[in-house]
């Protein structure tokens, strides 16, 4: 009980480290928004209002928002701006839990699913390589035996990269000369998975969006082949999206979501940017769970995206 409450504690404080400078730039900007007033009015809606477009929570997604707060007000007929910061994290706790999505509790596959195929998408420099070593390290943690295919044949960096990451964590790579068929990739890695009875498949796949016909073509192909091997496969089409892009993120989701079905998220390097509120715009619009969230360069900085710890780092509270 100890070990786990104290590596609770570990994630919570990696998680809060890594929202810091979001939570510092929103709570700047909302301070100054209310300076002066005493109640929640309209000039205080307005000001809000630009804050979290200003955040990269996006304009629906803030619109929104302001409509609960505006109820919330006529309800209550006085608020005042001290209970503003309470009114905005219920709401915005709110609006993240109504995508009737259930936040996972660990690292951990469906049952009767073997193996589980991941197929990752996302533009190039987004950290798409390093999540999939990432996330191979922390299935191989919980105990599943993982194959990794490096099914980006158009990058040796991105093959290479894959390599690395497979050695640092001890699985292995699947992989193919530069320019071969990403399917023929992905066919040989699922293969060689099933064959040794492996737990988690991940596959990369290139990262370009210049072309959105291709693209689709491309990512329908590769799911085709595999379906060859595992049926049903990929069971997650995982989108990995670079958090400090800010309303970038936003279209990349757009042309992913629409070029193949993309049915998770990760969003990554949220430590080094004020842009967090992304991760709230981007979940409220896609209908798309984001599954999980990149907070540091350590390979133990990926956590699974948990909306109300997210939201309580986010206003710096702490559960009692």
């Amino acid at each position: 009980m100890g070990f786990f409450s104290f590596f609770s504690k570990e994630k919570k404080e990696t998680l809060d480290k890594g929202l810091s400078k979001t939570k510092e730039s929103v709570f700047g900007k909302i301070a100054r928004a209310v300076a002066g007033k005493s109640k929640v009015d309209d000039e205080v809606l307005d000001n809000l209002e630009e804050v979290l477009i200003t955040s990269d929570v996006g304009v629906e997604t803030t619109l929104k928002i302001i409509k609960r707060i505006e109820a919330r007000a006529a309800k209550d007929k006085y608020v005042n701006t001290q209970e503003l910061n309470n009114i905005l994290r219920e709401e915005i706790a709110a609006l993240l839990t109504e995508n009737n999505t259930v936040d996972a509790d660990d690292f951990s596959v469906p049952a009767g699913k073997k193996p589980y195929v991941i197929m990752v998408v996302g533009v190039n420099g987004v950290g798409k390589t390093t999540t999939i070593g990432k996330l191979a390290y922390q299935f191989k943690k919980a105990g599943k035996s993982v194959y990794l295919g490096a099914a980006d044949t158009f990058r040796a960096a991105a093959v290479e990269q894959l390599m690395i990451w497979g050695e640092r964590v001890g699985v292995p790579v699947i992989k193919q000369k530069m320019g071969a068929d990403p399917a023929s990739v992905a066919f040989d890695t699922l293969s060689s998975a099933a064959a040794n009875n492996a737990d988690v498949v991940i596959i990369d796949t290139a990262g370009r969006l210049h072309n959105k016909v291709g693209l689709m073509n491309e990512l329908t192909k590769i799911k085709n082949v595999m379906r060859k091997v595992v049926p049903d496969a990929p069971h997650e089409v995982l989108l990995v999206l670079d958090g400090s892009t800010g309303q970038n993120a936003f279209e990349q989701a757009k042309q992913f979501t629409l070029a193949t079905e993309v049915n998770a998220m990760a969003i990554t390097k949220l430590d080094g940017t004020a842009k967090g509120g992304v991760v709230i715009g981007i979940s409220d619009q896609f209908k798309i769970p984001v599954k999980y969230i990149g907070l540091g360069e350590g390979i133990e900085d990926l956590q699974i995206f948990r909306r109300r710890e997210f939201v309580d780092s986010l206003f710096g509270t702490t559960e009692k």
